[in-house]
């Protein structure tokens, strides 16, 4: 059972490189548009490897994150700790961060106002 288990861990790991590799290489086919360069095959391979492993580090350090949090999720306050070193990803991340916090804290908002309105309509049904 464990080698089917294994089997299927390896296909998801090729699936999950295939598509980052097929992503990094639509950046690198825009950007070629863009500043009018071509990218070699080896090169985009490079950066996809590159990418699929730095991406498994920060999830690693995600999951360390939450754990030291005493946390089973990954929140904001994680992400923004693994950006912590790069000022100008740090920056970006923590905009985006305040945009979504208002976001929901507006929807929060309407739902509260929303169910004020239902439990008055109910009162005044019940007098």
């Amino acid at each position: 059972m464990e080698s089917q288990d294994d089997y299927e861990k390896l296909a998801h790991t090729q699936r999950l490189k295939a598509a980052v590799h097929f992503t990094v290489g639509q950046i690198c086919e825009e950007t070629s548009r863009e500043i009018e360069v071509t990218f070699s095959k080896q090169v985009i391979a490079a950066l996809a490897e590159a990418t699929f492993r730095q991406c498994e580090i920060a999830a690693v350090d995600l999951e360390l994150f939450a754990r030291h949090g005493k946390r089973s999720v990954i929140n904001t306050d994680d992400v923004r700790l693994l950006a912590r070193r790069s000022g100008a990803l740090a920056n970006h991340i923590k905009e985006v961060s305040d945009k979504l916090s208002a976001v929901n804290a507006a929807e929060k908002e309407g739902k509260v106002k929303k169910s004020r309105k239902k439990k008055s309509t109910v009162v005044k049904e019940n007098e």
